[in-house]
């Protein structure tokens, strides 16, 4: 093993992308993955027929790091509709980009989901971001996102109806204390593509970043218990030696194998419910957001709406998420479990006023907890914009963490990753 060139530990996105760099550019190197497959939180499981993505996720086709190094026309792309329906008031509201829905977009003008006023607001908006590279808005000074929304002059209706469910579901804070920068960041790629799902799940995308390795670099089952510059001993007491060592995993675990080199990010928690209905409570692939303020859902997708293939013929696939918040999920200052069982009664019960009796009949799927859904991003938190890789010589971390929480901020990472161990190592 002494001509082993890196050892990366971690088989997701930003350890793929690291990976892929290196061998391209003729290094050797094992990647060291701890499940059974590639993909970190970016997998699927199959159950019963059904596509489960581990969390609610989207692959957003504006993404200019997933544009780079992914092919997106292999991934045979499903899209959502361009807009929302948002519960306000007792019913569903539209709401549509008006640059791929015209019709819709003027349908909803008067719509109770905000004013007129701030649906020219968020064409300024649109106009102001539109033009800059999406990666510019990402270093950029910036406050809060609910600052942010304040000072563009939302109003109090449209914050809370449209933006909180939205805007929380995309950074898992309803809060909306993220950095703007970020809002900033999505609203741009938003606007610019689709938000779409692979047809075969989102974990095609890993399975596309690992195909591109040789055979051999990836060794699966394997758990990482210590890493030093040079040096990786995995659980079962095997010495793996390089010249670097890049630690490719998620916030946490990073954490834990690099201790104060790398402190903690913190976590922000989500749960995610799947249902199997014999019909679909809504008949198109669009997104729908609780905009009433009160109840467990913060958004629902019928998924096998948007890809068919989610679902074995004559079957619907609900995704149904739930952030933490009182008094379904208190947290009492810091991460707690959920009480599922009960949550699941309080979804079944929240969706029923909204859908009626036919949510009796769905049945429950495995949800999934994520307790590190991403890193807290606060401002803070987000000073640099890009966190350092290289930690010493022979010793290197990526990850979300290090960038931004997105498929496009986990690619960045590793990226940034090979380019450090192939300038110093």
């Amino acid at each position: 093993m002494g001509s082993l060139d890196t050892v990366v530990v971690g088989g997701g996105l930003a350890g793929l992308a690291c990976a892929r760099d290196l061998v391209d550019a003729g290094r050797s190197v094992v990647l060291l993955e701890a499940s059974d497959r590639v993909g970190g939180r970016v997998r699927t499981d199959e159950v019963d027929g059904f596509r489960l993505d581990r969390g609610f996720q989207v692959l957003l086709e504006a993404y200019p790091e997933c544009r780079r190094r992914l092919n997106l026309d292999e991934l045979d792309l499903r899209s959502f509709y361009p807009g929302a329906l948002v519960r306000a008031e007792g019913a569903f509201h539209r709401v549509a980009d008006p640059t791929q829905e015209m019709m819709d977009a003027l349908r909803s003008v008067t719509s109770p989901v905000g004013s007129v006023a701030d649906k020219l607001r968020v064409a300024v908006l649109r106009k102001r971001l539109g033009g800059r590279p999406p990666e510019a808005l990402l270093v950029e000074p910036a406050g809060t996102t609910w600052e942010e929304l304040q000072d563009s002059g939302f109003s109090p209706q449209m914050m809370e109806r449209f933006f909180r469910p939205f805007l929380g579901g995309v950074l898992l804070d309803p809060t909306l204390q993220v950095s703007a920068r970020l809002f900033r960041f999505y609203f741009r790629v938003f606007a610019e593509g689709r938000a779409s799902l692979p047809a075969t799940g989102m974990e095609a995308l890993p399975r596309q970043l690992a195909a591109g390795l040789p055979a051999g670099v990836v060794r699966t089952g394997t758990r990482v218990a210590y890493v030093a510059p040079g040096e990786v001993r995995t659980t079962d007491g095997q010495l793996l030696q390089a010249r670097s060592v890049v630690v490719a995993v998620e916030g946490p675990e990073a954490s834990r194998l690099l201790g104060d080199r790398v402190p903690d990010p913190g976590s922000r928690p989500v749960l995610c419910l799947y249902f199997d209905a014999p019909e679909p409570p809504v008949k198109e692939g669009i997104l729908v957001l609780n905009g009433e303020g009160k109840g467990p859902v913060n958004n629902l997708a019928v998924l096998s709406e948007v890809a068919p293939e989610y679902a074995p013929p004559g079957r619907a696939l609900i995704s149904v998420t739930v952030l933490p918040g009182e008094p379904h999920w208190p947290l009492a200052g810091g991460t707690v479990d959920p009480d599922v069982g009960a949550i699941e009664a309080g979804v079944r019960a929240h969706l029923t006023e909204w859908f009626g009796d036919q949510v009796g009949e769905w049945r429950a799927l495995p949800h999934y907890h994520i307790p590190h859904g991403q890193p807290l991003q606060t401002p803070e938190r987000m000073e640099p914009p890009s966190r350092p890789v290289r930690l010493e010589d022979g010793l290197f971390v990526t990850g979300d963490h290090r960038e931004n929480a997105s498929l496009h901020g986990a690619l960045v990472s590793g990226g940034r990753a090979a380019k450090e161990v192939l300038r110093t190592a």
